[in-house]
């Protein structure tokens, strides 16, 4: 399987540890993942709240850099899984943005240019026979709570590869590793981490009721396929549970990481160092 690999900004700062969990687990898995040249900005939230044109074009200019490499793409990235999908369907519904983005981009791009989340390749696309093939590690009594957040199934009608108000996608995921992955009713509630800067406060207070959900759920951690959203649980988890009472410290992982251990690949090529809160406990149940 190969695929056109749209890292993003995220993975090249904040969530380096998600980029190299991802070529980890692809490589292991077999999946080629080709770098787009030159790829850049796909505008996130920034470029939609603020210019229409840019916030098509931006995404546009990469994927048409996958047209010219004749294969679909695949992200990380729930953001910018969501602008690159976005993007095709207003390209698509509309001869005038369609236009419009060409002129912008200085090469026409027709929208046809296939866009999957790594997660949807994984499950859907590869299947779990094939990752079980490879698992080494069963993850077995490990209980996972599966966090989608705000960004990978809204708006359904542009990005959903699963049911958007209760997705399974990553549960299936889950079950490849021997994890249990528990029932609990806020996996696709905002955890805040577009307010990070500007209101702090809501942040924590988001955080706290996801975390504190996650623990009387029975979940030993959170498990996600956003950089948003790890950073902001694992980061401020102190500043929430100083602010609005105290809760067991919870690893968040990506989806990748916790794949990774249970593909046998060493902890250094999961990137499980970058976690502010240490893994090493959930890691010794297994």
């Amino acid at each position: 399987m190969k695929y056109a690999f749209f890292p993003g900004c995220s993975l090249e700062s904040t969530a380096w540890d998600l980029d190299k969990s991802a070529r980890a687990v692809c490589k292991a898995l077999e999946i080629e993942l080709i770098d787009i040249p030159g790829w850049s900005c796909c505008g996130s939230t920034p470029a939609h709240v603020s210019n229409a044109s840019l916030a098509t074009a931006l995404p546009a200019m990469n994927l048409q850099k996958a047209a010219d490499m004749g294969m679909p793409i695949t992200t990380v990235c729930a953001s910018c899984y969501g602008r690159l999908r976005v993007a095709n369907q207003k390209i698509n519904d509309s001869d005038e943005e369609r236009e419009r983005v060409g002129r912008i981009i200085g090469k026409p791009y027709d929208g046809k240019v296939e866009v999957h989340h790594l997660l949807d390749v994984i499950v859907n696309k590869l299947g779990s026979e094939a990752v079980a093939d490879k698992v080494e590690r069963k993850l077995s009594g490990m209980k996972v709570a599966c966090y989608y957040g705000c960004l990978l199934s809204r708006p359904p009608e542009a990005v959903a590869f699963d049911n958007p108000e209760h997705p399974s996608v990553m549960e299936k995921l889950v079950a490849m590793t021997g994890a249990e992955a528990i029932e609990w009713p806020y996996k696709t509630e905002c955890c805040g981490a577009s307010l990070s800067i500007s209101n702090s406060d809501v942040v924590g207070r988001l955080s706290h009721r996801l975390l504190s959900m996650v623990r009387r759920a029975g979940a030993e951690c959170v498990v996600v396929a956003c950089p948003l959203c790890q950073v902001n649980l694992d980061l401020r988890q102190a500043d929430a549970t100083a602010a609005h009472g105290k809760l067991p410290e919870t690893p968040i992982l990506y989806f990748t990481q916790l794949l990774g251990l249970a593909l046998g690949l060493p902890e250094e090529e999961l990137g499980l160092e970058a976690l502010m809160v240490s893994a090493a406990p959930l890691l010794s149940m297994v």
